[in-house]
């Protein structure tokens, strides 16, 4: 099938680029995927000049089965976006290597890696997010969370994002890797620019001009990447010389298959602890905040009854849905809906559309902190499955917790200013009025 056949699979809908950042920055991504899940739920999106065409894959079911069948559908091609066509990897290679190889999936991490070795890879450090690990963190998550309020508490207003929502995840992966509280400012913006690296915001170290370009969020990606990997550089040579009782101390004395891991899988997995560590539980809480205050009748519900806490961290999980996709690549021909998926070709699974899935679930654009069941995808399902879900859970039940306890009165005072990514679900910034404290 060529391009321009699959173009027409969809009549109305071959304009339609979700590989535009605009879409998902102006918030206007739902009603799209609600006419492609109707309409075409596994929609061709034809490429560009550089980027390669992929399948967008919408239906809870389908991103199910996707995940699933990990022999048929890899991630080692890589997890994010369409991927560069073989001409753009080309030019990109001779231009930037680092971030060709991070386009291509070379940055070989437990996320873009494939079974068996992903499998015995994150075996390495599953002790430390099993369920035990994480109710014995609790303490101390509430802790942090406290500090990080006290700061506000004198305060009539703050950018939510920065101030508080940013901080306790930061702080909790951070801590269990050791790292000195003097260097998470840091690591908050290194991954800023890997994560937002699109947004014109984070491409501070380009000319002004040049800002909102896709060179410029080549080279915003590419710095937020090698000053990551710079620092755990330096980081395993101090605890070489002086191990400590922490993650990366624990990945240095590991072994896979009777081997100990090279410094490149070491660095791989910091950086991805960190980067996915602290982004994706950022963006809950913040949009948490949110949708709790855009819904008053919900909110004042949970102030009411803080024993539905747990059921309203779910219905925040499905709602917002932090991350908006993960990508596979396809190894063998296979048919979904009626599709035919050609081997090589690109599969972007749409969390945010399965978690308004009409036939999953009951009138799925209500927020609604009682919903159940509630088996969303936000952490994605399979072999995949987000390490860090119960730290994620956990940390938002913790910080509402904490939050209501404190600042029942804490209210919106503007619009949020969201990410420009197509990957991440993100708000900047988020005003808000706090309130008098409890």
């Amino acid at each position: 099938m060529t391009l321009s056949e699959r173009s027409r699979l969809a009549p109305g809908l071959d304009e339609l680029n979700l590989n535009d950042p605009e879409l998902f920055k102006n918030n206007e991504s739902h009603e799209i995927f609600r006419r492609l899940r109707r309409e075409s739920p596994v929609h061709w999106n034809p490429g560009g000049e550089t980027w390669n065409g992929f399948w967008s894959i919408t239906k809870y079911e389908d991103i199910r089965y996707v995940s699933r069948h990990t022999e048929m559908f890899i991630s080692s091609k890589g997890i994010a976006g369409p991927g560069l066509r073989p001409e753009g990897m080309a030019k990109l290679m001779a231009e930037d290597p680092a971030t060709a190889a991070q386009s291509s999936g070379g940055n070989a991490s437990i996320i873009t890696m494939d079974p068996p070795r992903h499998v015995k890879m994150r075996r390495l450090v599953n002790k430390g997010f099993t369920p035990r690990a994480v109710n014995a963190m609790e303490p101390k998550i509430r802790e942090i969370t406290n500090r990080i309020l006290d700061r506000i508490a004198d305060r009539d207003s703050c950018d939510f994002v920065l101030e508080v929502a940013s901080q306790l995840p930061l702080a909790v992966i951070c801590g269990m890797m050791g790292l000195e509280e003097q260097d998470w400012p840091l690591m908050f913006e290194l991954t800023n620019k890997v994560l937002g690296s699109g947004d014109p915001e984070y491409q501070t170290d380009v000319p002004a001009a040049e800002r909102g370009t896709p060179a410029a969020a080549r080279a915003t990606g590419a710095a937020g990447v090698m000053g990551m990997l710079a620092f755990f550089r330096e980081r395993l040579a101090a605890l070489r010389a002086h191990p400590g009782d922490d993650m990366v101390s624990l990945l240095l004395e590991s072994e896979v298959d009777g081997e100990k891991l090279n410094d490149s899988d070491i660095l791989a997995f910091c950086f991805l602890l960190v980067v996915a560590g602290n982004e994706t539980t950022r963006n809950g809480i913040s949009g948490g905040l949110q949708v709790l205050c855009e819904h008053p009748a919900e909110k004042r519900r949970l102030l009411e009854n803080p024993d539905l806490m747990e059921s309203a961290v779910e219905e925040i999980l499905r709602w917002v849905s932090p991350l908006h996709h993960m990508a596979r690549s396809a190894v063998a021909d296979a048919e979904i809906r009626g599709q035919q998926i050609r081997a090589g070709d690109r599969l972007i699974m749409w969390y945010p559309s399965a978690n308004r899935d009409e036939e999953i679930f009951d009138d799925p654009y209500r927020f609604d902190i009682t919903r159940s069941p509630n088996e969303h995808l936000a952490f994605g399902i399979g072999e995949h499955f987000c390490l860090g879900a119960g730290f994620a859970r956990k940390e938002l039940k913790v910080m509402f917790e904490e939050l209501f306890r404190r600042f029942p009165g804490i209210e919106l005072d503007g619009e949020p200013e969201r990410l420009r990514s197509t990957f991440i679900n993100g708000i900047k910034h988020l005003p808000v009025k706090v309130g008098a404290s409890s």
